[in-house]
């Protein structure tokens, strides 16, 4: 038989802002210590050296997790021209230096070929799986890396500012699966001077922003606190990006048993995932398909 799982049935989502030096699960782990929450995870990793938003879903907000993985996300980041590593970041050995140092105008030039569909190669040290092992476990056991170029969607990518000559603040919007340390690291080459992230902040994610965050610092001063459990957003913030469609108590007594339901449809179209609810509250999410929700993830009450 398998050991039931300790900690209470807690669902929502508590919205951290990640420090620095401190992985994402890491985080989320010392949340559902936090909360003494029975099953925790997280909407889209960041680095270690990242900071900001890391959206945890809590009990059956867990089931959410891919819309908001799926969604767009703004991340600011400060990249140093000049020094290539081999991290892409600066926690790496450098490998390239370079005198060059390209004038704004060129920067602005060159950002254009990193908007819209775009084909990005993740940095050797990331967590993508080569043979069923992390690319960085064999990056770091110094074994030669090739990952294949990835589909990647960025809305826009735009200089901030240029604090001097060596430095170049960075706003990108991208989809799921953007690497900033790969932007970094091509913008780079592209400018022939290389470069690599020093700085990187997530500043909002799919629904979530840095004004629903809270430190980790505050979180371990109220854990095991109901103080703690007054910050949680509630199951149906991870759904505000999809269309919420009424249902009934008949509908939504079918729903959770896995089986079509009656709903009202608004602005859903046919085909499209969307979720349905009962006075509020988030029922199922599924497809819509002509007056009914065909549900493929169904929440408790």
């Amino acid at each position: 038989m398998a050991r039931r799982k300790k900690g209470r049935d807690i669902s929502g989502w508590l919205v951290v802002d990640k420090p620095l030096g401190m992985s994402s699960t890491a985080v989320v782990n010392k949340v559902r210590w936090a909360l003494d929450a029975k099953k925790a995870g997280h909407a889209g990793t960041l680095d270690p050296e990242a900071t900001g938003i890391l959206a945890v879903a809590l009990g059956e907000a867990t089931k959410t997790v891919p819309y908001v993985t799926d969604a767009m996300k703004a991340y600011v980041f400060t990249v140093r021209l000049g020094v290539a590593t081999n991290t892409d970041d600066a926690e790496g050995e450098v490998i390239k230096t370079s005198e060059v140092r390209p004038s704004d105008d060129a920067i602005q030039s060159a950002l254009a070929g990193f908007v819209g569909d775009i084909m990005q190669v993740p940095p050797a040290f990331s967590a993508v799986k080569i043979d069923g092992e992390r690319a960085y476990a064999k990056a770091r056991a110094g074994e030669e890396v090739e990952l294949e170029a990835r589909p990647l969607f960025v809305e826009s990518l735009e200089l901030l500012e240029r604090p001097d000559p060596d430095h170049a603040v960075f706003e990108m919007v991208c989809g799921k699966g953007g690497y900033v340390r790969s932007v970094a690291r091509d913008l780079g080459e592209v400018l022939g001077c290389h470069g690599h992230v020093t700085r990187l902040r997530r500043i909002w994610s799919g629904p979530f922003e840095l004004e629903d965050a809270i430190t980790l610092e505050a979180i371990e001063k109220m854990a095991r606190n109901p103080e703690l459990d007054e910050k949680l957003l509630p199951l149906s913030a991870g759904l505000i990006d999809l269309p919420e469609l009424p249902t009934t108590d008949e509908g939504a007594t079918r729903l959770r048993n896995g089986n079509p339901g009656l709903v009202i449809a608004a602005d859903a179209k046919f085909g499209e995932v969307a979720w349905a609810s009962l006075r509020g509250e988030p029922i199922a999410v599924g497809t819509y398909k002509a007056g009914e929700l065909h549900p493929t993830r169904v929440f408790r009450p």
